[in-house]
């Protein structure tokens, strides 16, 4: 694997990259190798529904026998062999990278049902199985692991996972994936089919504008409350996680920049906003 700049999962995903420590580059590349065969699993491709779950259920069993020490199938060795291994030498929880699995089921089964989340509670459980483990994961690789840490983890991962729902909302709408919760969407009289409207036409109304604000500010809020963790993960895994969080900061300002319109197109980083990452992260 090709060592980019920290990203967080899934294009947020943080990777293997320069500031990593050495000794947990390898065991940092199985942990991400497993996430993203999985999302692949779920996310890619023209298999049907049904045949996603079925491989999903055959990754998770492939997950608990490798986890035990047992023969695992033929379908994904260059995945489990090093996560076997992984698993047995930083004694990984099992239960995480379970809960990974759990998510992009739920995803797979929402998506082909054209289904949402009926509120922020229901979001963020989803964020909980789907992001947070990541996040937990390095830091039981880094020997972080008291109650805070952890809190402010957690809230990094939702965070980044949210800035991804609100930065792709043009791209996920036509694949019937919704993330705006419904009880936000009545609040500003709004349905799915408004959304799927202002995707289709490239025109979005003021109230999914105000809508979309919102979601932001709410996102920003959860990573400022979690950014203080980069002063409780030692040595250049501390300065990976900096970028990691104004990565997802510099997201949210570009979506700002487009005045919050989403709905109709996917605001990107340019080469300034990596410049303007690192000096922000210098100062944190």
């Amino acid at each position: 694997m090709q060592s980019p700049a920290p990203i967080a999962h899934y294009e947020n995903f943080p990777v293997v990259s320069v500031l990593c420590p050495a000794h947990l580059r390898a065991p940092i590349a199985a942990i991400y190798h497993f996430a993203r065969t999985a999302d692949d699993i779920a996310d890619e491709g023209d298999a049907s529904a049904d045949e996603r779950l079925a491989d999903l259920t055959a990754y998770r069993a492939d997950l608990h026998h490798a986890a035990a020490g047992l023969n695992v199938s033929v379908r994904w060795p260059p995945i489990f062999a090093p996560l076997a291994a992984t698993i047995r030498q930083h004694q990984l929880p099992v239960q995480l990278l379970d809960d990974l699995i759990d998510a992009f089921v739920q995803d797979t089964r929402k998506t082909a049902e054209g289904s949402g989340y009926a509120n922020d509670a229901e979001l963020l459980d989803y964020c909980r199985r789907s992001a947070n483990p990541i996040g937990r994961l390095l830091l039981h690789l880094y020997g972080v692991n008291d109650d805070l840490a952890l809190q402010r983890s957690d809230a990094i991962c939702s965070a980044l996972q949210l800035i991804n729902f609100w930065q792709d909302l043009s791209l996920d709408l036509p694949r019937r994936r919704y993330y705006l919760p419904t009880n936000a969407l009545a609040q500003w009289k709004l349905s799915q089919a408004d959304l799927q409207t202002f995707t289709r036409t490239g025109l979005q109304s003021e109230s999914a504008t105000q809508l979309i604000a919102s979601q932001a500010g709410s996102a920003r809020a959860l990573m400022l409350f979690g950014s203080q963790l980069v002063h409780q993960v030692p040595g250049r895994a501390g300065w990976e996680l900096r970028l990691v969080v104004q990565g997802g900061l510099r997201i949210l300002d570009r979506i700002a920049a487009l005045n919050y319109a989403t709905l109709t197109q996917r605001p990107t980083l340019r080469k300034w906003d990596y410049a303007v990452m690192v000096w922000r992260a210098i100062w944190m």
